[in-house]
């Protein structure tokens, strides 16, 4: 986007970037950008704080009316408040057990937990009136079942999306499916911060266990695009 911006301006068009990665600005130097130093995926903040987002937004379009250059880089004051825990919050289900399990086992588990946290997911649609599940096409049960099929082995199982292949229906299921465990989690009046639900999700469900399976066995297989998609099922912070 940063490099994009700079042929928007050949053509008059002014142009304001958000970058999450300063570094990565620094690089490749906008003509405009605001940093922000929040989580990657919120760049204009924590979710469902319009104030705070509001705000965000203003600051990044008030580089438009400074004119020094030709790059503008600021740094955006606040943290996210949501970086705090908040004690008050609970998990929509109890913590899966950790440790190793068979694959067998972590997909029935799989399929169980995802049943169990329709009913907050659910709470939560209705609350925030929105979901970024979808990717797939397919609904949080049947995504389930996919990647439960891929933990079962042996082999790939067929993609269940028409014109998909099986690896990229793989990487939309397990985008599809966090999504809707944290959707989850973010139902009632609690707001627990991004640690909080990271911890959780990483490290007390049965579907971060899965991720954690299907990486690590995808990364030591001989398919590059595999390797490649498999990349991104898990934070970096949370190998």
């Amino acid at each position: 986007m940063s490099a994009l911006g700079h042929y928007l301006e050949e053509e008059g068009i002014a142009t304001v970037a958000i970058a999450l990665i300063r570094p990565q600005a620094e690089n490749t130097r906008p003509p405009r950008a605001l940093w922000v130093p929040f989580e990657l995926g919120r760049p204009i903040g924590p979710p469902s704080d319009k104030n705070f987002q509001h705000r965000v937004i203003l600051a990044a379009l008030g580089l438009l009316e400074e004119s020094r250059g030709p790059v503008l880089l600021r740094d955006y004051p606040d943290d996210d408040p949501r970086e705090h825990d908040d004690p008050s919050w609970r998990p929509p289900i109890a913590p899966a057990a950790g440790g190793a399990r068979e694959p067998a086992r972590l997909a029935d588990e799989l399929g169980a937990e995802l049943l169990a946290l329709a009913p907050a997911y659910a709470r939560s649609c209705a609350a925030r009136e929105r979901s970024t599940v979808g990717l797939s096409g397919l609904a949080p049960a049947a995504a389930g079942d996919y990647m439960a099929a891929w933990l079962r082995g042996p082999g790939i199982p067929a993609s269940p999306v028409d014109d998909m292949s099986p690896v990229l229906a793989l990487r939309f299921v397990a985008d599809d499916l966090k999504a809707f465990a944290l959707e989850a989690a973010l139902a009632g009046d609690a707001r627990p911060s991004s640690r909080q639900l990271g911890d959780w999700l990483w490290n007390g469900t049965a579907l971060g266990a899965a991720l954690h399976e299907l990486r690590r066995r995808l990364l030591a297989g001989d398919d590059e695009r595999a390797k490649a998609v498999a990349a991104f099922f898990v934070p970096a912070l949370r190998v």
